[in-house]
Order: C-alpha cells, then sequence, then structure tokens
C-alpha cells in the first residue's frame, strides 16, 4: 500500500487524542458519570463512567481528517460510519445517565445497524435474495453491537479484544487484504482503545460506558463485514470468537432457564471465571492471549486462503476458545478448597 504512512499515522494520534480528552473530561465524568456499584457489578467503589466519549471522539475525528486522502475515493461511506457511530454513542450516554427501556433502545439500535448495512458494497452470498442477506447482516451488526456492552463488564476486557481484533484489521488493511477506509478506521480504532487503556487498566478508575461499548461494538462489527466481503469469512468469525461465544453461550443458558435474558446479570463466563478464584488480570490476560492466537489463525486464513486452511483454523479457533471458557467456569483450587471448608 503505497499510503502505509496514513493510518500508521492515524494510530498514535488516535491514542494521543483520546488520552488528552480522558485527562479533561475526568473532573466532569467524576462529577455528573459515576458507576455506583450494585449486585451485578464487578467493582466495588464508585467508579466514573464515559471513556467512550474520548474513544469515539478521537476514532471518529482522526479517521475523519485522513478520509479526505485520495485512496479512500469518495467520503460517504466514512459519512454513514461516523453518523451511525455517533447515533449509538448519544443513546449509550443517555442510557449512562438515565436507563432506558430495553425495547426503545433496541429500536433505535436495530435503525442504526440497519441503515449502516444498507450502504454495505458488495454481497457476501450472491445466491440468497439481497433482502435476506441484508436482513441477516443486520442481525448480526445487532447481536455485535450488544455483546460487545454485555462483554464489557471487567476492567481491561474491552481493550483485550479489541486492542488485538483492530491491530490484526490494520496489519490484514496494510498488506492488502481490507480496502483502504477500513484499514484507516482500524488503525484508528486501536489508536483510540490504546490511549483509553492506561485509565481502564485494573483497579480501573475509568469505564467505557454503554456511550463507548455500542458505537465501538458497531465500528468492529463494520471493519469484521468488510473483511468477510474481501474474502476473509473465517478470519472474521475467528477474530472476535471469544465475545461470540462468550456471549451466545450465556444468552442460551439463561434463555433456556426462562431468565430475563435483556436484564443485566453476572452469568458470563469471564464473570464466573472471578468468582471461581481468578484475578481481574488473569481473566484479561487469557482473554487477550486467546486473542493473539486468534489473530494469527485470521491472518493465515487470509495469506494462505483454501478451504482446507480455514477449516482447520476455525476448528483450532473453537479449540482454544472451548478450553478458555471452560477453564473459566473451572474453580481454581484456592476457590474450590474454600468453598470445600466454608470460607468466602
Amino acid at each position: 500500500m503505497t499510503s502505509a504512512w496514513i493510518p500508521l499515522l492515524a494510530l498514535p494520534l488516535s491514542a494521543a487524542l483520546s488520552a488528552g480528552l480522558i485527562l479533561r473530561l475526568m473532573p466532569l465524568l467524576r462529577r455528573y458519570a459515576l458507576a455506583r456499584p450494585n449486585a451485578r457489578s464487578s467493582h466495588a467503589v464508585p467508579t466514573p463512567q464515559g471513556g467512550g466519549i474520548a474513544v469515539v471522539t478521537a476514532l471518529v475525528t482522526v479517521s475523519g481528517l485522513m478520509a479526505g486522502a485520495p485512496e479512500v475515493g469518495p467520503r460517504d461511506a466514512w459519512t454513514w460510519l461516523a453518523g451511525c457511530t455517533l447515533a449509538l454513542a448519544v443513546l449509550g450516554a443517555v442510557d449512562d445517565l438515565r436507563p432506558l427501556p430495553a425495547l426503545p433502545r433496541l429500536a433505535v439500535q436495530v435503525l442504526v445497524v440497519g441503515l449502516l448495512v444498507s450502504r454495505l458494497d458488495g454481497r457476501l452470498v450472491p445466491e440468497i435474495p439481497l433482502w435476506l442477506e441484508r436482513g441477516l447482516a443486520t442481525l448480526a451488526g445487532l447481536w455485535f453491537v450488544n455483546l460487545t456492552n454485555f462483554m464489557d463488564g471487567l476492567d481491561w476486557m474491552t481493550v483485550a479484544e479489541i486492542v488485538p481484533i483492530s491491530a490484526a484489521l490494520a496489519l490484514l488493511g496494510l498488506a492488502g487484504a481490507l480496502p483502504f477506509l477500513p484499514t484507516l478506521v482500524a488503525a484508528a480504532l486501536l489508536g483510540a482503545m490504546l490511549g483509553f487503556a492506561p485509565f481502564n487498566r485494573p483497579v480501573a478508575g475509568l469505564f467505557l460506558g454503554d456511550v463507548g461499548s455500542l458505537p465501538v461494538g458497531l465500528v468492529s462489527a463494520w471493519l469484521l463485514w468488510h473483511l468477510a466481503l474481501a474474502g476473509g469469512i473465517a478470519a472474521a468469525l475467528l477474530l472476535p470468537l471469544v465475545y461470540l461465544a462468550d456471549a451466545t453461550f450465556t444468552l442460551a443458558a439463561r434463555a433456556a432457564r426462562g431468565e430475563r435474558v435483556w436484564e443485566a446479570h453476572r452469568g458470563h463466563f469471564y464473570q464466573r471465571a472471578t468468582v471461581n478464584g481468578l484475578t481481574v488480570p488473569g481473566v484479561v490476560g487469557r482473554v487477550f492471549l486467546a486473542n493473539l492466537v486468534l489473530a494469527g489463525l485470521a491472518a493465515g486464513t487470509v495469506l494462505r486462503p483454501s478451504w482446507p486452511v480455514s477449516l482447520a483454523a476455525l476448528a483450532a479457533g473453537a479449540a482454544v476458545v472451548a478450553l478458555l471458557l471452560r477453564r473459566f467456569a473451572r474453580p481454581t483450587a484456592h476457590r474450590g478448597r474454600a468453598l470445600t471448608e466454608g470460607r468466602p
């Protein structure tokens, strides 16, 4: 790519802007946007949320400034992405300050995701009607937006997920596997999350909030759509497999038990892992390492495209995630002794 310097420059600019905005916003967030612990929380003291304001602002600003490069072509795609991303950020900000009912929140998400899907170019499965493909893509995008929100319940968890995904996408784009705009957006997203990471490290002094998790999920879904449309279907499944598996299996189990799946809970595998004796760094460290393995497998399917390679990579990725979730669901030896002896 002759203009590789553009996404490479976007990364540090986005990181600097994200971190700088957080430093300026922190007094306001401490005053007006405290997340107070409850029975379903993973934190024990009131902690400011809203770091997503800085993440989304850095992502949209830096990618917008650089989207005028000739390699990007018409700015329509970026305009739609930015508009939909900001719409979900506003929805998340309102929900952070004053929780919204599930139905209106979902309705806005369907509208925003559907609009963004309608602007996608290309077909993934030409054999089925366009309306069906777009409908399935909307459902997939809606699920990814919400599972990103569901999984953002532990310090550094979203960092451990989105940093490897966005880094892999940016590198694949620099290798020519993605169009220029998704490559630029992936680099800007990576930088924005890295700028946020120091403030969210355990024990976190700042949370992302719905203002960040919802739009970050949307942008990640948009990037994965483009990877799939470019021929990297297996890679698009492998990169987010930790989140997909944890959230999907948890939702299915809760639905089977007749629970209200739209309500907050502590039933995810990563949440159970802390109850079972793992430390927060131990959980997110394992998630990060698993994602590095998945990124390597995803890169292999793109660099050596063939069905045997893709199937082998998917099987290996599924095994890695299964082992991770099994580890999270199993009490540690220390925790097991405590439970046996009746200690907390």
